[in-house]
This record gives C-alpha cells, sequence and structure tokens, in this order.
C-alpha cells in the first residue's frame, strides 16, 4: 500500500511563495520507478495539471498557467517530492494533491488524472489579493 502525505499550504499574500511537500510511503520510491505530479482543484472547478516529474527527475513539465512561476523537484533518498510556488496570485488558490504513477518507465512524466495510481489528501493554499 502506497501513501502520499502533502503538507505546506497555507495563507499567503499575492506575490508571495510556499513550498509544498509530498512524502511517499509504504514503499521504495525509487525503487518502484514511480513518476509524480502535482494537480489542483479550486471549488466548483474539476482538478488539473500542475505539474509532473519523471521517476529520475528529469524531464519535468508544468502548466502554462505557472510556467515560470512554480517548480517541481524531487528527492528519491527522502522518498519526497517537492513543489515550489513563487509569484502567487489568486487564482493559485486550491487545494493541491501529489500523485504516484506506479510502474512508470523510461524518463515519462504524466499530465491526467487517470494516468495516476495514488493520491494525497491534499493540502490548502489560499492566496489573498
Amino acid at each position: 500500500q502506497v501513501q502520499l502525505v502533502e503538507s505546506g499550504g497555507g495563507l499567503v499574500q499575492a506575490g508571495g511563495s510556499l513550498r509544498l511537500s509530498c512524502v511517499v510511503s509504504g514503499r521504495t520510491f525509487s525503487s518502484d520507478a514511480m513518476a509524480m505530479g502535482w494537480f489542483r482543484q479550486a471549488p466548483g472547478k474539476e482538478r488539473e495539471f500542475v505539474a509532473a516529474i519523471s521517476r529520475s527527475g528529469e524531464p519535468t513539465v508544468h502548466a502554462d498557467s505557472v510556467k515560470g512561476r512554480f517548480t517541481i523537484s524531487r528527492e528519491n533518498a527522502e522518498n519526497t517530492v517537492y513543489l515550489q510556488l513563487n509569484s502567487l496570485k489568486p487564482e493559485d488558490t486550491a487545494v493541491y494533491y501529489c500523485a504516484a504513477k506506479r510502474g512508470s518507465s523510461g524518463n515519462y512524466y504524466y499530465t491526467t488524472v487517470n494516468q495516476y495510481d495514488y493520491w494525497g489528501q491534499g493540502t490548502q493554499v489560499t492566496v489573498s489579493s
């Protein structure tokens, strides 16, 4: 059984920064070759892709709406994936979810909800104007 636990969310003013963390437990993070992703869901909206990273750490991809402001990274030795959020805007307000895909191979990343096998419980990010 794989568990994902997010942390690092909170209330921040526009222009501020946060760093989200997602700790993976239950199976060895890198040996299971899991690609990872971050998604977000605002009230009344569908869950949307934010960023993804291959099992090796490269390549990565970011949604156009966050490109240049958010950065995904991972530390396999710590079983953790991160999302650095800079220059936050009110429209970034949402619950942010970490996701893992088992059995990924090669240097692939995944950008759709139904490609992922495991999800965290989410962490709230609220950006005030």
